[in-house]
């Protein structure tokens, strides 16, 4: 399913502001969350690189804004 190029996807989110591509077919799992972006999987990987611009885990840039970094 990952790879039918005629399957639709949504862009989903976890706590972490980390995000991933999930089937529409298939209910997103524990812990993750869709943000209202559905399309083909290309569609929502150049929909993911254009919002997720901090790569490094939520909890890390509040940690190291707690530090003073």
């Amino acid at each position: 399913m990952f790879d039918d190029s005629t399957a639709r996807f949504t862009v989903v989110i976890n706590d972490e502001e980390q995000y991933s591509v999930w089937p529409t077919a298939i209910t997103v799992p524990d812990g993750w969350r869709e943000i209202g972006v559905t399309g083909t999987k290309d569609e929502c990987l150049e929909r993911i690189e254009e919002i997720w611009t901090d790569l490094r885990p939520r909890s890390l840039r509040e940690q190291l804004a707690a530090d003073g970094h």
